[in-house]
């Protein structure tokens, strides 16, 4: 058994989870656009390519999946998941299994709007979302909603051009650089994270991980420490078993007085996985599992409480 990542980075512990998973079971090959991308050298083999906006970049994958008989391919960014979505017969017809959800999934994670409607739409709390600032302007007015609020791209991952505004002017001048735009109000309170695993032959949801956000990092968990919540996977489980995700899954919760809202969805692994994996959450070989054909049991809340994770810097030398 053969398994691709695509655009590995930072991410070595993702690789070192799949290389013990993999043990005398197959072989791991990654790609960056980078030779100084340390994840590469966890891999078994690592491929330079161009980067994924080059028009010969979904060829020069699948060439590299034929050639070394890969038998699954995910990868670790946002952008590069519509694009294994939207590919995926051509990777099928191959043998090569995307582990991606389908692509009008995958375009309603990363449109903030489209999000907000589908949990509306499953009777979920949304966060209010304004795509006019007007409508925004009127509910400042009557009260409704009150400064500081969120200006951020309807379209967008891991926290980029996101600003916290506190007047009227500071709308108006970023409106004036970009008008594909939403202003979210301002969730004060817990923040939350989520690792869930859907499995990728019975589409049920076999594995959820919750983590308390402690503190954050340049739009990622630094420290979080692992708790049990049986309302919040209740409505994890909700949303993720109505609708057709598949493989990893990382969701942001805000919890608000007794309200939980779901925040951000990103369907591949989140940054903060290993802390999941080291409670005893082990996707990889979920992952493999389901590539042999075998369907995961299911063991939501299976973890360890009370488990802090801190990140820290590391050196590569090479």
């Amino acid at each position: 058994m053969n398994i691709l990542v695509l655009s590995c980075g930072t991410r070595n512990k993702v690789m070192q989870y799949f290389k013990k998973a993999l043990s005398n079971k197959g072989m791991l090959f990654a790609t960056d656009c980078s030779k100084l991308a340390p994840a590469l050298y966890e891999a078994d083999k690592f491929f330079i390519v161009p980067r994924m906006t080059d028009a010969r970049y979904i060829d020069i994958i699948l060439n590299i999946c034929k050639q070394h008989e890969i038998d699954a391919v995910f990868s670790l960014i946002d952008p590069e998941l519509s694009l294994l979505a939207k590919n995926r017969e051509r990777f099928l017809e191959i043998g090569t299994i995307p582990v991606v959800s389908d692509y009008d999934v995958v375009e309603m994670c990363f449109d903030k709007v489209q999000t907000m409607n589908k949990l509306n739409q499953l009777g979920l709390n949304v966060i209010k979302t304004y795509t006019d600032k007007e409508e925004f302007y009127k509910d400042i007015d009557n009260g409704s909603i009150q400064y500081p609020v969120f200006v951020k791209p309807r379209k967008g991952s891991a926290s980029i051009n996101i600003n916290k505004v506190y007047n009227k002017e500071t709308v108006e001048a970023l409106y004036s650089i970009s008008d594909d735009l939403i202003i979210q109000e301002f969730m004060n309170g817990t923040e939350y994270g989520v690792d869930a695993y859907i499995d990728l032959i019975t589409g049920e949801t076999v594995s959820v991980f919750i983590k308390e956000k402690l503190k954050m990092r340049a739009g990622e968990t630094d420290k979080a420490v692992s708790i049990h919540d049986d309302e919040l996977t209740k409505i994890i489980l909700k949303f993720t078993n109505n609708v057709k995700f598949r493989g990893m899954i990382d969701i942001d919760v805000f919890k608000t007085g007794d309200k939980y809202y779901i925040s951000e969805i990103n369907p591949r692994f989140g940054g903060g996985y290993p802390h999941a994996y080291e409670c005893g959450v082990d996707e990889t070989s979920m992952l493999i599992n389901n590539i042999t054909g075998t369907v995961n049991p299911i063991r939501v809340g299976e973890y360890q409480e009370g488990v802090y994770m801190m990140k820290f810097n590391e050196v590569m030398i090479k």
